[in-house]
């Protein structure tokens, strides 16, 4: 039960944030469609519809073994009589000839039968016969000759039948005796011979005209207005269609949310984007720097990891290049000095360094000197002086730096040796945090060997750059071999998708929004009772 209300409100979220994502793609597509429907309904040629009304009535029933009628004329109809007259007023090939000669202009039959439509009204008896052409004149003249054609064929053929059935009739009284002529049948025949010659004279042919057509003073066709809703309505749900699409194809990982399901652990930090955190750090500046504030709360937080052995040696690594775990790395080396921890940046990336040019450093001795013999870890570290707070007043500090070096040609084999076991034995004996930055783990396999070495590892990956398929490579990569995963810090997140996370780990999360703005670490971190050591599989 908790898991389904649990789900809703994250698939109305992903649902929100695809269409934050891709409006533009949706309003591109609304726009375009309606304007198309707008132009090609101006551009459309204009049609014009004549109707003429007519009363669908009962003719007179005739015996079909005597020929004698049955019934006299009524105005009520059944529906069935009705549809049957409203499939003969539509299909007539004769009448639909003599309208296109009566009217002539090169009208042809075909034509005529083109533009004819009829249509019943709701719940009564009339039948609207309409015309449809390009010329408002010509549509009621087809309209009002049809519709006159198809009265008088009708007519014509009942007076037919029924004069049929007279002569008939008038046989039989001729075939009688003139004394017999009298006599019941003789004046039963002459009864029905009155009531057929009454029958010819009032005989309507099933149909009646009750409005005759008038030129229409507008056009039936196009219609703009209705167009272009649809328009809006069809481009609508196309450029939704194609943003859910897109989005069904894009496997970049879009969100933090997604970004902390894709990892399957918890989420550490959400680094905001912002280009001072790359800046090296200036001998002058204020201690309490607040786009700085996500790396002293991530540090803390770091604390509670401590509960089943201490966490010294904290690797800091990456899927891809570019994703910036050396700008996390060294944020957080220089937060950690700052609380007071003994802190050492080592730069484990022999392929692609950064800290050198970052802080201005000399380029060697460094960790591949160490590694070869050139030099002892003593000798090649580093100091960096970075500005504190200490009982209310500026202080400088220093951070130890331990640069890449000079590139070796075989850095996962010295990554892999002794000798850098010696040197983070060396590193955690002298120092109370050790923040190693490494080569990107997906790409290259150079930090592998340390895995097992380390006390924790965080995953630093950039919210819409990675794919799915590369974050479940470096998390089966990274499980498969049991590193001591901790979680996963998304950097460079936009406000917006920044908005609503913070840190969370061990189950338990804090909403509250990592900005520049935010003041001081929350006092809600010095109490335990908020937070909870991480579940042992990320251990």
């Amino acid at each position: 039960m908790n898991t389904r209300v649990d789900t809703e409100p994250r698939a109305l979220e992903t649902t929100l944030a695809i269409l934050r994502r891709r409006w533009w793609i949706i309003a591109l597509t609304t726009i375009l469609v309606a304007a198309a429907a707008f132009v090609f309904s101006k551009l459309e040629r204009k049609e014009y519809t004549a109707t003429t009304t007519v009363q669908v009535l009962a003719s007179p029933q005739v015996n079909p073994n005597t020929g004698l009628p049955l019934s006299a004329s009524s105005t009520a109809v059944d529906p069935t009589v009705q549809a049957t007259a409203i499939q003969l007023i539509s299909r007539q090939p004769a009448v639909a000839a003599a309208t296109a000669r009566t009217i002539g202009h090169g009208l042809t039959p075909g034509e005529v039968q083109s533009a004819i439509g009829v249509s019943q009204q709701t719940t009564t008896n009339l039948v609207n016969v309409s015309a449809t052409s390009t010329s408002p004149a010509l549509a009621a003249a087809i309209a009002n000759t049809y519709v006159s054609r198809y009265i008088s064929t009708q007519n014509a053929q009942a007076r037919a039948s029924l004069s049929q059935s007279l002569r008939l009739v008038k046989s039989q009284l001729r075939a009688l005796p003139s004394q017999s002529r009298a006599s019941a049948q003789g004046q039963a025949l002459q009864a029905q011979a009155e009531a057929l010659r009454i029958a010819i004279k009032i005989q309507n042919g099933g149909v009646q005209l009750v409005t005759r057509a008038a030129t229409p003073s507008g056009s039936s066709s196009p219609k703009v207005t209705r167009n272009a809703a649809l328009g809006i309505i069809v481009g609508l749900l196309l450029g939704l269609g194609i943003a859910f699409l897109l989005e069904r194809l894009d496997r970049r990982i879009k969100s933090v949310e997604e970004l902390e399901h894709a990892f399957r652990l918890p989420l550490l930090a959400a680094v905001p984007q912002n280009s001072a955190f790359s800046a090296p750090p200036v001998l002058d500046a204020p201690a309490d720097q607040p786009h700085k504030e996500v790396f002293r709360l991530l540090r803390a937080y770091l604390r509670y990891f401590n509960v089943d052995k201490e966490l010294r040696l904290l690797m800091v690594t990456s899927a891809m290049s570019g994703d910036g775990k050396t700008t996390v790395a060294y944020n957080l080396a220089e937060a950690a000095q700052e609380a007071g921890t003994k802190t050492l940046l080592l730069e484990t990336d022999l392929r692609r360094p950064d800290l050198a040019r970052h802080y201005g450093l000399a380029a060697g001795p460094g960790l591949s000197e160490v590694l070869t013999g050139g030099a002892t870890a003593h000798d090649a570290v580093q100091p960096v002086a970075i500005t504190t707070r200490v009982n209310g007043t500026h202080a400088q500090v220093s951070l130890d730096v331990l640069v890449a070096g000079q590139l070796p040609p075989n850095p996962a084999e010295l990554l892999e040796s002794q000798a850098m076991v010696d040197v983070l034995a060396w590193a955690s004996e002298h120092y109370g945090m050790v923040i190693i930055d490494t080569a990107p783990v997906a790409v290259v396999s150079d930090a592998m060997p340390l895995l097992p070495k380390v006390d924790g590892v965080l995953l630093v990956s950039q919210v819409g750059r990675n794919s799915t398929d590369a974050v479940a490579f470096l998390r089966d990569r990274l499980t498969g071999v049991n590193a001591p995963l901790l979680g996963v810090v998304a950097n460079a997140v936009r406000e917006k998708r920044a908005h609503g996370y913070g840190y969370a780990y061990g189950g338990y999360e804090s909403r509250n929004a990592v900005t520049a703005d935010t003041p001081a670490i929350p006092a809600s971190l010095d109490s335990p009772g908020h937070v909870s050591p991480p579940d042992d599989r990320h251990r």
